[in-house]
This record gives C-alpha cells, sequence and structure tokens, in this order.
C-alpha cells in the first residue's frame, strides 16, 4: 500500500515540504498488484499544493518588486533634502557664493498626484518630511529617522525578495520532481497492464492448443 502521503518529511529553508523520487514504483504502491488511481491521485493533489504556493510566492515577490523603486527614489529624496540641509549638495562655486549673500532659496519640485498628473511646488527648508506607511497611514519624521527607517525597509524588501526568489526555486524542482513521480507511476501501470494482456494472450493461446490437440 503506498504512503497516506506523497511528500518527505524533509523541509527546505522556509518550511516547503520535499518532494522525493520514486526510484521503485512497485515498492511505493505497496505490491506488483496495488491499484495506482489512488496514489496518481495523491501524487496530482501535491502538484496542485505546490502550484498554489507557486503562485502565492510569486505573488508576493512581484509586490515586493514593485515597492522596491519607490522606496528607493523616496529614500533619493530624503537623502537629497538632508545633504540639502548639511550644504552637501552639489552646487557650483558661484551658487554658493550667492548663498551668502541671499536667504536659502526654496526648492522647486514636482509632486506626482497620480500615474499620469504631477503638480509643481516649492519646498521650504526643513527637518521633517512625512511618509506613507501603508493603510492609509502618513507620519512625520525627523530626516534622520526617515533615512534610517527607508534604509531598513529596503533592505528588508530586497532580502524578503531573495529568499522568495530562492523559494521559488526550490519550489519548481519540487513541482518538476512530482511531475516525473506521476509520469512514473502512470506509466508503470501501463507497462503492467501491457504485460498482464500478453500474458492472458500467451496462456489463452496455449489453452486453446492444448484443447485443440
Amino acid at each position: 500500500m503506498a504512503s497516506d502521503s506523497v511528500l518527505s518529511e524533509e523541509r527546505g529553508a522556509r518550511g516547503i515540504p520535499k518532494a522525493p523520487f520514486i526510484e521503485d514504483v512497485e515498492k511505493f504502491l505497496g505490491s506488483a498488484d496495488a491499484e495506482v488511481e489512488g496514489p496518481l491521485k495523491k501524487i496530482q493533489d501535491a502538484i496542485a499544493k505546490y502550484r498554489y504556493m507557486d503562485a502565492n510566492l510569486n505573488q508576493r515577490r512581484l509586490g515586493l518588486e514593485e515597492k522596491i523603486p519607490d522606496i528607493k527614489k523616496t529614500l533619493s529624496m530624503v537623502e537629497y533634502l538632508q545633504q540639502r540641509r548639511e550644504g552637501k549638495s552639489s552646487q557650483s562655486e558661484d551658487d554658493l557664493e550667492d548663498d551668502l549673500e541671499e536667504s536659502p532659496k526654496p526648492l522647486k519640485t514636482t509632486f506626482e498626484l497620480n500615474e499620469t498628473l504631477f503638480a509643481e511646488a516649492e519646498l521650504e527648508d526643513t527637518d521633517t518630511v512625512f511618509l506613507w506607511l501603508g493603510a492609509n497611514v502618513m507620519l512625520s519624521y525627523k530626516i534622520p529617522a526617515a533615512i534610517e527607517l527607508l534604509r531598513a525597509k529596503l533592505q528588508a524588501a530586497e532580502a524578503n525578495v531573495a529568499s522568495l526568489t530562492e523559494d521559488l526555486e526550490f519550489l519548481r524542482e519540487q513541482l518538476t520532481m512530482m511531475e516525473v513521480n506521476m509520469a512514473r507511476v502512470y506509466n508503470w501501470d501501463v507497462k503492467r497492464r501491457r504485460d498482464r494482456r500478453l500474458e492472458d494472450e500467451k496462456t489463452g493461446k496455449g489453452a486453446s492448443e492444448r484443447e485443440g490437440g
């Protein structure tokens, strides 16, 4: 009799079940006369679970990959504001001389209202920025704290993408293995049926010859 589970007890780095290779189909089924419908159904169920996990992890990775450019863009802007406050932004010598004579000019920029609409704005010198944290939540941060937060979020997002990519590669290897197992069990059953048919034909032919003799 086949095992109740076609998946191994062994797990990947983040708990994904490993798919064992079915080397001896007869041993896996339990006997040469065992039915294959039940084991094939279990293999199909395992394949469906792997495909579900693949879709779920891939969706999570795509979501992170979409967020990373936004985090980088926001971090770059906040770092620029920090550099500007510290007088480290790239300026020509003439600009520096002008700044000594005049008060700092507001920073002219554009900000995105939606994907196709931008508006102009003037930013006064400030030590505070507002960051969207998701779920319609926005909080104010001092610029150094905002930079620290954004760098941590970027590092975490990139690490998660790397982990998800590794998990997806492992998962697809297991999916391929289960598909190979299903083909091996199916082909073994086809061969068994053919051998039985040939044996029945041979037995029937022998009986006919004896009766005729």
